[in-house]
């Protein structure tokens, strides 16, 4: 462990806040109980060593019964105890685990938008949801049994050697073994190996996620899960991980431990006979017998410690992991607000010399990028697939910081902009919108929550959503995704933007927003764009240049550079690359299919 580096527990108690306390007290009273839970071996022996001591006139003990309510008393004071400490335990594992998914979620809330496009939101919930389920674990029942069996333990030594030691070394002699096996289980280098395990089942969770999000592609093309080259070898990965730790670092070791553990007896047989002939010779044959049933019983409780302490260094094991997924999340980058952050003026969008280069790309994927966007002016980015033109919107809202050079908006830096100041200067609008599972109203609400019904139904007006609610039984009020109620995809593209007019931020980015719209909600579209972007600046992704025709200013990007400016009719004189897009373009939507005859 690194200097200074907290250890797993220490990073979960932190988790657990103010109910830390509960934790102490619950390893405290299941400390307590381990030791009460050895009293009534110990009564037994008593009742043995009075029973032996007055055979065969078994009527002369006179304390069997005392001894005997004695063991029911410690064993049910045990129970009790045992119980309350998991009960304070168990408050703290919830709340514990319930701190981690907030911090975890309150943390990527702070994250750039871009960050989840690397990240699938599947595997970060997978991360947060399971590994809060193995800490949980941990604290409610690992910890616990990990401070009772520790005191056991103690308790063990103490009271095995005060008989005779030799007997209780024997007796001492499977921990030992059992201990090894188990350090040799899970120490070392195998804890790599239980680490890389985790790791595959990250992977898999991910690549099942995508699948399961995939399958109607599957059923329409026919083809099978080996389609899903990713989620095959995540499988495959994960079974080889397995079957190597089940069957490479488990099977021996724990063999050993199981055979040792619960065979503990054995070792006491041999010794006893060694050390017979000499009770004899001292005339203590009766005390040495009274010993012997002593370890005897004693041995008994030696498995049940050590698979204790095996489950809780699995516990353990698992924690570890799960705090290192933790991590994960929490190591996610987040946008660093200024201590004294500016203020616009205005909603003129310039990029200054951009350059920008993803994580682990070894190709920028915007290099020296400048233009201005004035406002009431609209700049339409075209150019081939992977130019930069998503990347360049990107910049803007932050969802990523460039890499050198500096975007601004209103004269200020973005980097030196309130992160919740500057998202409300820009409206957005992607290819792919999504509706929560809410009413229409509450839909588009999420843009201002304070709006009232009238500003609501304004914007969903003036984004030609008259026809949708006039064919919804309660209008504005019907729930979106349930109870049947669905929208066509050119009819959410609608909502969305009346989401972004109700905004009415003085930006707005358009990503490919017609992309899947049919002609008749393109046409709708193209209207509401009118009320969208009037006055406003905004910036406009398009495949489909017939949508660019009228902007103001075209940038075509092309591996991640400007390769020309200008109007469509300044870019088709010239004879670039634009003119050859236009051309394609023209030439794609005059296409039909003709009868072979």
């Amino acid at each position: 462990m690194a200097k200074g580096k907290k250890s797993d527990v220490a990073v979960l108690l932190d988790y657990a806040g103010s109910h830390r306390g509960l934790t102490f007290l619950g390893l405290g009273l299941s400390a307590v109980s381990m030791v009460l839970s050895m009293a009534p071996y110990l009564c037994i022996w008593l009742v043995a060593r009075e029973l032996i001591a007055v055979a065969p006139d078994w009527t002369a003990a006179q304390s069997v019964t005392r001894y005997g309510w004695l063991a029911f008393a410690f064993a049910v004071a045990g129970i009790i105890l045992y119980f309350l400490g998991l009960m304070c335990t168990h408050l703290a594992a919830f709340r514990t685990a319930a701190n981690i998914r907030k911090r975890g979620v309150a943390h990527v809330l702070q994250a750039p938008l871009g960050y989840f496009d690397a990240n699938a939101s599947g595997l970060i919930r997978g991360r947060l949801d399971a590994a809060a389920a193995d800490t949980e674990t941990l604290l409610a029942h690992n910890l616990a049994d990990i401070v009772g069996t520790i005191t056991m333990f103690l308790a063990m030594l103490a009271l095995m050697l005060a008989f005779d030691w030799r007997m209780g070394l024997a007796c001492l002699l499977a921990a030992v073994i059992s201990v090894l096996a188990m350090f040799s289980m899970m120490g070392g280098k195998n804890a790599q190996i239980l680490a890389e395990y985790q790791a595959a089942l990250d992977r898999i969770t991910k690549a099942g996620t995508e699948y399961v999000r995939g399958i109607p592609v599957v059923k329409i093309f026919q083809q099978t899960v080996y389609s899903f080259k990713a989620f095959q070898q995540a499988i495959e990965e994960y079974s080889t991980k397995a079957k190597h730790w089940q069957e490479n670092v488990c099977r021996v070791p724990q063999s050993i431990n199981l055979t040792f553990t619960e065979g503990a007896f054995v070792f006491l047989v041999p010794a006893a006979v060694l050390l017979a002939p000499g009770a004899l010779a001292a005339g203590d044959f009766v005390g040495f017998v009274t010993d012997f049933a002593f370890y005897a019983v004693f041995s008994a409780i030696i498995s049940t410690a050590l698979a204790r302490v095996m489950f809780a260094a699995s516990g353990m094991m698992l924690a570890s992991a799960a705090l290192g997924r933790v991590s994960q999340v929490m190591d996610a980058p987040t946008l660093e607000t200024p201590a004294h952050p500016k203020v616009p003026q205005g909603s003129r969008v310039e990029f200054q010399d951009v350059s920008f280069t993803y994580d682990g790309a070894e190709l920028p994927a915007l290099s020296h990028v400048s233009f201005t966007a004035e406002p009431g002016q609209t700049v339409a980015l075209v150019g081939p697939s992977g130019g930069g033109k998503t990347t360049a919107a990107s910049l803007i809202p932050r969802f990523w910081d460039v890499t050198d050079g500096a975007v601004t908006v209103g004269g200020v830096d973005v980097r030196e902009m309130d992160p919740h100041v500057l998202m409300e200067q820009i409206a957005f609008v992607f290819q792919n919108s999504r509706l929560f599972k809410a009413s229409i109203l509450e839909n588009v609400r999420t843009a201002r929550p304070e709006a009232t019904r009238e500003q609501v139904r304004s914007a969903l007006m003036a984004a030609q959503c008259g026809d949708i609610l006039e064919k919804l039984p309660q209008g504005m009020d019907t729930q979106i995704g349930t109870e049947g109620t669905y929208l066509s995809g050119g009819e959410q593209q609608r909502i969305a933007l009346a989401r972004a007019i109700l905004k009415d931020a003085p930006i707005v980015v358009l990503d490919e927003a017609t992309a899947f719209a049919d002609p008749e909600n393109e046409a709708l579209i193209q209207r509401a764009f009118a009320q969208l972007t009037k006055g406003r600046t905004v910036i406009m992704i398009a495949h489909r240049l017939s949508t660019v025709v009228g902007a103001d200013k075209i940038l075509v990007l092309d591996q991640g550079s400007v390769a020309e400016q200008g109007t469509h009719q300044e870019l088709t004189a010239a004879g670039g690359l634009y003119a050859k897009m236009w051309s394609d373009y023209n030439r794609a939507a005059a296409w039909k299919i003709t009868s072979g005859q």
